[in-house]
């Protein structure tokens, strides 16, 4: 009698545990900010400068998140995701690493701003993202 309950008990458990086991594989979060930002060339252009900025066809908006490494292939972990704020830590192996923040003005003009590493350089800028053109 007393052994029967016991292994009602341990199925019961398995049971519960068994929901956890099977349940969905946990999905990274959409990143709000970078949804709906027009694709074309982009003109980042440092606050404040009268340079022509850097250019870049942007097909993936994820790219303005790693500026500095390019299409490096980089890990990412969201810190901060709202639909006009994002911040994202990301570590591409050996090419460096970085933090990068973006604010969302319109679905063509952003606020950039990223630090880190880079080939074991430090980097830090501060850039106007805004949509220029076809590409």
């Amino acid at each position: 009698m007393h052994r029967l309950k016991l292994i009602k008990i341990i199925s019961a458990t398995a049971v519960v545990l068994s929901g956890f086991a099977i349940a969905a594989p946990a999905q990274t979060p959409g990143m709000a900010v970078l949804d709906g930002l027009s694709q074309g060339e982009w003109t980042l252009t440092g606050r404040g400068s009268s340079d022509t900025g850097q250019k870049l066809c942007l097909g993936n908006p994820e790219l303005l998140l790693q500026v500095q490494h390019g299409n490096a292939a980089c890990t990412r972990y969201v810190i901060e995701n709202s639909p006009k704020k994002l911040r994202v830590r990301y570590k591409c192996g050996n090419a460096g690493y970085g933090v990068t923040e973006i604010k969302r003005e319109s679905s063509s003009l952003v606020q950039i701003h990223s630090q880190g590493f880079v080939d074991n350089s430090p980097f830090s800028f501060s850039v106007e993202g805004r949509r220029t053109g076809s590409c």
